[in-house]
């Protein structure tokens, strides 16, 4: 086992390493200039969009199952979770406090690959034998790449399908039956029945019983969890303007060693700040356009324009609350780590603060289960059939106890491993088909245009 441990820890250290890095924002960055800044300059379009997409179409006129909002609370359910509370502290912990501008600096070249990503996944989706609309990585690999690059699909489903009982299901459970078991003293194997329970109840109606679900829980949760980090802000008001200088001054220059806090170098800052960031919004991971697919839109850079929000909203808005009040209220230096120091750095701003974070954590990582078992149900589809489908829905139920339960040390290195091997596909396929992206992106704002001046005309 250790032989295992010690090979897959070299992977994961290729794998993650500088060519990796280079890959995310070397593809985010050219997306993005690409696009000419239109995710950055859009924003406000974005939303709007959202808003109007929340009432699910009824009468069919637009193709897809599930509400464009819902399709982007699935996407934010797998994406706001551990990462947004103890990926955060990690990539401090180790990197220091300028890994947090590093994350803000993959977040903003991040909205155009996930735009990117949701705009192929709704042109090449196909409907399968089910009725239902399928779409993703494998699909655009294989239907705008063509037969000589459907091995890169085929990798990234297989990579997807066992990275999602890592990441996407035991970790998860794991999470939430140590915060429970930590500050309210619940047995993990309780926790880890009730979850079963749950997941299999939301899971056994499919994609539209998660996107409701998923469309209640994450708007409700995350207002709850910035709620109590603006309350820390506030608390440490005062101490603001030092810790952005400090980020900005930690994003270029080495930190020495302070109170429980090791010292870190700028490469570290970089490293674990772009790690941790894709780690928590995904962007260029692959995952998220598996559930954009599924929305109702007859317009791929419509979807598109509401997907690069998950970016924008896990990492500039969840996980700043979450970086800047560790720093603020000096936790950073602590020694703590993961969720432990986020706990730290609400529980000294107000009393119960650490089970603001239990609480906000053990939600979070319910919702992740639920998002990840649509995308790691989708690859096994890809690979095996619409017969896998049920099959595949126990055995994700079943695994859930078991990670509750057991020590995952080596399920973390390789579930992180594998998120890296989703990612080098879906990479590939993205600078591909950017032409594509550009393309009809170019045309959905011509028609806008187009459509304004005409109405403006006829008033």
């Amino acid at each position: 086992m250790e032989a295992i441990t010690n090979l897959v820890s070299m992977i994961n250290g290729v794998v993650w390493g500088t060519p990796m890095l280079v890959m995310i924002l070397g593809v985010g960055l050219f997306l993005t200039f690409g696009l000419r800044l239109m995710p950055i300059l859009k924003l406000g379009t974005g939303f709007k969009l959202l808003w109007s997409g929340r009432i699910p179409d009824k009468d069919k006129r637009m193709k897809g199952e599930i509400s464009p909002f819902n399709a982007l609370m699935t996407s934010l359910s797998a994406t706001i979770g551990t990462g947004n509370i103890a990926g955060v502290a990690t990539a401090i912990f180790i990197g220091g406090p300028g890994a947090l501008f590093w994350m803000w600096c993959t977040a903003l070249v991040g909205m155009a690959t996930k735009f990117a990503e949701a705009v192929l996944a709704v042109k090449y989706r196909e409907v399968d034998d089910n009725g239902n609309h399928v779409g993703g990585p494998m699909y655009y690999i294989k239907n705008g790449l063509g037969a000589k690059w459907a091995w890169l699909g085929t990798a990234f489903a297989l990579f997807g399908s066992l990275a999602g009982f890592g990441i996407g299901n035991t970790v998860q459970a794991n999470s939430v039956a140590d915060a429970l078991s930590s500050n309210f003293g619940v047995p993990t194997w309780i926790t880890g029945v009730v979850l079963m329970v749950l997941v299999g109840a939301v899971l056994m109606g499919g994609i539209k019983r998660i996107a409701d679900v998923a469309g209640k829980l994450v708007p409700m949760m995350t207002v709850f969890y910035l709620a109590a980090g603006v309350a820390v802000l506030v608390v440490y008001a005062s101490e603001i303007p030092a810790a952005i200088e400090l980020i900005l001054h930690s994003a270029f220059n080495p930190v020495a060693a302070q109170g429980g806090f090791a010292g870190a170098a700028v490469w570290a800052a970089i490293r674990f700040g772009v790690a941790r960031g894709v780690f928590s919004n995904e962007a260029g991971l692959g995952s998220a356009p598996i559930a954009h697919a599924a929305a109702q839109t007859n317009n791929p850079v419509a979807q598109g324009l509401v997907a690069m929000l998950g970016t924008f909203i896990d990492t500039l808005i969840v996980c700043s609350i979450t970086g800047l009040a560790i720093i603020v209220s000096g936790a950073w230096t602590s020694g703590e780590n993961g969720a432990a120091l986020t706990s730290f750095a609400f529980s000294h701003a107000f009393p119960m603060g650490n089970y603001v974070v239990a609480i906000a954590l053990s939600i979070f990582a319910f919702t992740t289960i639920l998002g990840w078992s649509f995308y790691c149900e989708k690859c096994v589809q890809f690979l095996f059939g619409i017969k896998a489908i049920k099959p595949f829905r126990i055995l994700w139920t079943i695994v859930v106890p078991l990670g509750a339960v057991s020590s995952l040390e080596f399920i973390w290195l390789l579930a992180d491993t594998l998120n890296a091997m989703m990612a080098i596909p879906n990479l590939i396929a993205l600078a591909l088909l950017s032409p594509v992206v550009f393309a009809l992106t170019r045309e959905y704002f011509l028609k806008k245009r187009q459509a304004d001046m005409a109405s403006q005309q006829a008033k």
